[in-house]
């Protein structure tokens, strides 16, 4: 298994000087929250934006990076307002792969609880489950096309 961090709301961290949020270009929350776990992980950083900055450029580049990756098992971190759009692009490259998009509506370094249990559901959810591209968050879980972000509640949900 591999996670694929792209960036989004969970990665995010508070620039004191410009009073923001922004997206860094590093793997720093996902690397905090994988030293809490028994097994070690290949991590690899790609693209780092918030999905809503996210282009079909990106998500070629998401798709070549999980088509050339040896394992057959990836967990991608999204930003949560076009993951189903990336999660769709990726389905549609028919790869013989399991691919899980998790990400967090509140930034690891605000509040590591949700970060911390998504990404540990996404990574059990994928060991045990057939080749596909799911979307699994808040304690949601399935295929991209049964799981959406309801954007009016702030919550995944089942559709």
């Amino acid at each position: 298994m591999r996670i694929i961090n792209t960036g989004g709301t969970f990665n995010k961290r508070y620039d004191p000087i410009r009073g923001e949020l922004f997206v860094p270009k590093d793997d720093l929350a996902i690397e905090a929250i994988l030293t809490l776990f028994a097994v070690d992980f290949p991590l690899q950083g790609i693209i780092y934006k918030d999905s809503l900055e996210m282009d079909v450029d990106d998500r070629i580049i998401l798709g070549e990076t999980i088509a050339v990756c040896e394992e057959d098992v990836l967990v991608v971190v999204h930003g949560t307002d076009t993951m189903d759009l990336s999660a769709e692009y990726v389905a549609g490259l028919g790869l013989d792969k399991t691919v899980v998009f998790t990400g967090a509506m509140v930034p690891f370094h605000i509040d590591p609880i949700e970060a911390t249990a998504n990404l540990a559901m996404a990574i059990g959810y994928a060991r045990n489950v057939s080749a596909g591209v799911y979307i699994v968050i808040q304690g949601v879980m399935g295929s991209f096309k049964q799981v959406k972000k309801n954007k009016s509640i702030g919550k995944f949900e089942y559709v």
